[in-house]
């Protein structure tokens, strides 16, 4: 794939036949903490409820349409700005099956990382997490920077990968 067709931006209510299209599979949405999409409401609803309002909610893209979607969370991006400073924030991403394999998930989360970073100069790590058995999210983190550093128990068996290269 060209890395030059790959994109990252907000998402939009023209996506939703997109994203129903990768958000009902759920080979793509087994690993992640939502649950399948069956509708177009569905598909909807949660790009005006979810992603919308989040900016680092973003969508994946091939030639600006969308195949999938990356997240970040961090306090400093909801209401509480500055109560607490928080130096890690949580990324992870999804794709839809047919773009499996083909470079574009360890793209994405290299063209976030320095944005993250810029973006949130008090975040010091980055942290993603991929189920014990996930070989393929195993290597998309490693191919991205991200180093393993544990396991642990987050409704089931996962680990923790953390990118600690603010650079």
């Amino acid at each position: 794939m060209e890395s030059s067709r790959i994109s990252l931006r907000p998402f939009r209510l023209t996506d939703v036949d997109n994203i129903l299209l990768w958000a009902s599979d759920d080979r793509v949405t087994r690993t992640i903490r939502w649950d399948t999409l069956s509708t177009k409401e569905e598909a909807l609803s949660f790009i005006k409820d979810v992603c919308i309002p989040q900016p680092w909610y973003l969508s994946i893209c091939i030639d600006d349409r969308s195949i999938g979607f990356l997240w970040v969370i961090h306090p400093a991006m909801s209401d509480r700005l500055h109560e607490e400073v928080i130096e890690a924030a949580d990324i992870g991403c999804a794709i839809a099956v047919e773009y499996w394999g083909q470079g574009i998930a360890t793209k994405a989360l290299k063209m976030a990382i320095p944005r993250i970073f810029n973006d949130f100069p008090q975040i010091v790590k980055i942290i993603a997490y991929a189920g014990l058995t996930n070989k393929a999210s195993h290597r998309v983190l490693e191919k991205a920077g991200f180093h393993y550093e544990r396991s642990l128990t987050l409704h089931g068996d996962f680990k923790e990968y953390g990118n600690k290269d603010a650079t």
